[in-house]
């Protein structure tokens, strides 16, 4: 099991990092500007929590107001 995990590790940690990143920009960018183009604040923020890379995604193609 070990031996399977740190051989995929070079893989995942890019990955895990571009998530987290992407998350907090989004949660940021959210948590500062009042308004957001489609939906609201709550629904955005559990989506980008919950959906992991595709969640902050989607905030900035359809949700982010254009201020």
């Amino acid at each position: 099991m070990i031996d399977t995990f740190s051989k995929y590790l070079p893989v995942l940690l890019p990955l895990i990092m571009l998530q987290l990143i992407l998350m907090i920009t989004a949660l940021v960018h959210i948590l500062r500007h009042s308004t957001v183009r489609r939906g609201n604040k709550p629904l955005w923020i559990i989506t980008i929590v919950c959906v992991n890379i595709i969640g902050p995604i989607l905030y900035f193609l359809v949700g982010r107001d254009e201020e």
